[in-house]
Order: structure tokens, then sequence, then C-alpha cells
């Protein structure tokens, strides 16, 4: 009789895929040992001790495998209730789906979890924190359990819709980084209003009358310089050799001598 997978295997499984799943991380095969400490406790139930398919299922699970660590398990619970349904015959069919998902799945996860969520809720907390408001850190705490919560229960979703979730769920799933995408396009222009806080100081005068630049500029667009700005360093970024720490070093060192000399400020 093959082995059904328990409550208790799930939490093995998510505390190991939290915990200790890019561990093992390396340039030749990226996550595929981290992959096979996740579930070889279910391995060895569902293929018994020192069996020929157990060693077998084990060289297969540290192949080359490297996806989002957000949502790596949705992978994991489709494989599992596929294994333990099929067996060691369903080993190639398993890598094919590891191999087919673990690219898309890395671009979802990485994007939203990685990416959007750290970038829209971490500047309402550093905000917040800014102004002194202690709810800040409670929000991007609350965010931080969510995101785990999400991870637990990824779990048992992916291993009780199975294969159906491949074909079900992908056009939601592009729909969901379609709206994701656009909704950070947004909060990183709105984040660019509040929280880039530069204003030219520099003054001429011309006899008598003295030119504002910076009202002028506010006549034309509202917090225009600040986007000129995020424009120019988005622009150094894309630059061959060019890292976002050179970048930094670059703004602190312009902004500083800009400063320095009365033509910017805050």
């Amino acid at each position: 009789m093959s082995y059904k997978m328990t409550k208790k295997d799930f939490k093995q499984i998510n505390l190991r895929s939290i915990i200790a799943f890019q561990f093992g991380w390396n340039y030749e095969r990226m996550q595929g040992s981290g992959y096979l400490y996740t579930i070889l406790p279910q391995l060895r139930k569902i293929y018994g001790d020192d069996t020929p398919e157990l060693k077998e299922a084990m060289k297969s699970h540290t192949q080359v495998f490297n996806t989002s660590n957000f949502v790596n398990t949705l992978i994991t619970g489709v494989d599992l209730a596929i294994e333990e349904k099929e067996g060691i015959k369903s080993k190639e069919t398993v890598q094919g789906l590891k191999v087919g998902l673990m690219g898309p799945f890395a671009a979802i996860g990485d994007s939203i979890f990685g990416s959007l969520l750290p970038t829209i809720f971490g500047a309402l907390a550093a905000n917040m924190a800014v102004n002194g408001n202690p709810v800040g850190c409670f929000l991007w705490l609350a965010v931080c359990l969510a995101i785990i919560w999400f991870r637990w229960q990824q779990l048992q979703f992916g291993y009780r819709e199975g294969v159906t979730l491949v074909t079900t769920m992908q056009h939601k799933l592009s729909a969901l980084t379609d709206a994701a995408s656009l909704l950070g396009v947004f909060m990183v222009g709105a984040l660019i209003a509040t929280m880039v806080n530069v204003k030219i100081a520099f003054a001429p005068q011309i006899g008598d009358l003295t030119i504002d630049i910076q009202n002028s500029l506010d006549m034309i667009l509202p917090r225009l310089f600040p986007a000129l700005i995020v424009f120019g360093v988005y622009s150094l970024l894309g630059k061959k050799k060019m890292t976002s720490t050179k970048a930094i070093f670059i703004v602190l060192i312009v902004s500083v001598a800009l400063s320095a000399l009365g033509i910017i400020s805050k």
C-alpha cells in the first residue's frame, strides 16, 4: 500500500524549506541538494529505507533546481502528489515538471515577494518610522509573517491540486504578475514624490530680480526635480560595469558636493 502524506509530514517539509532550503546552494546544482533535504524523510517513507528506488529518487532530486524560495513548495507539493501515486516510474515526469516550473515560478515569486511587497510595505514602514510612528515596525513585521504563512499554506495546496495546478492556475498567475507589476509602477511613482526630498536652492539674481528655479519647476510639474534625479540614477544603473554600490557612492558624493555649494537643499 502506498504511503499517504500526513499533517506531520507537511509540517516537517515546511520547517525544512523555510529554515534550510538555501543552505546547500552551490554553483553546480544550485538548490538541488536543498530540495532533496526538504523531502528526504518523505521519500524514505514512500520508497523505504536502503532500497534501489530510494537511491534512484535521491539521485534524481539532486539534479539542477533553482526557483524562488517563496514559492518552491508549490512545486514540492505537486511532486509529492505524483510520486506518492506513481512511485519511481514517475521520475521522468517529476523531473520534467520541476524543470518546466522552476523558471516561471522564480519570476513570479521573486517579483512579488522579493521585490514588490518589500518595496511597497518596506517604504511605507520606513516612512512611518522616519516620522516617529511605531506602527511602521508592526506593519513590516505583519507583512513578513503573512509571507511566512503563505509559504506554509502553499505546500498542501500544491499537493492537493497536483498536476492540475499547472494548467488551471497558469492564466491566473500570469494575470496576477501583470497586476502586481502595474501596481509596483504606481507605487514607485508615489514613493518618488514622497521619499525623494531634494530641492534646488540656487536662486540667481538679475538686478533686483531673484529667479526661483525650484518654483518655476513646480509650476511646470510638481516634484519634477526628484523624478529627474530618479531617472538619472536609473539611467546610471543601466550602464556597463555600473553596480548599485557604485551608484550609491556617486549619489552621496554628488549630493554632498552640490549641497556644500548651495545648489541643492532638502
